[in-house]
């Protein structure tokens, strides 16, 4: 079994790797203006799991859990908020 110190950077190093997606997605949706194609569904179901992620993570004291599901959260609800702003469509022309 590795140890402690070991499976905590394994955790901090695939938590990082998961949320740095979900910040490329912030990013090209902030940039074009457009979520026409970005699930709100997906989104908000995900964001459920990622809160429970984040409670198990509380309830287990787990740094990797806790930090990256809170980064996680944000970067979702980022999305969500860009999807509910610019109504699926690219600023500023019709879907």
């Amino acid at each position: 079994m590795p140890s402690s110190a070991t499976l905590t950077v394994l955790g901090l190093l695939a938590g990082a790797l998961t949320s740095f997606s979900f910040a490329l997605q912030v990013w090209q949706s902030w940039r074009t203006k457009s979520v026409k194609d970005v699930s709100a569904g997906m989104y908000l179901v995900f964001s459920t799991g990622v809160i429970l992620w984040l409670i198990y993570g509380l309830l287990h004291r787990d740094i990797p859990l806790m930090v990256w599901n809170t980064l996680t959260l944000v970067l979702v609800a980022t999305i969500l908020v860009l999807k509910f702003r610019y109504g699926g469509a690219r600023h500023g022309t019709p879907d």
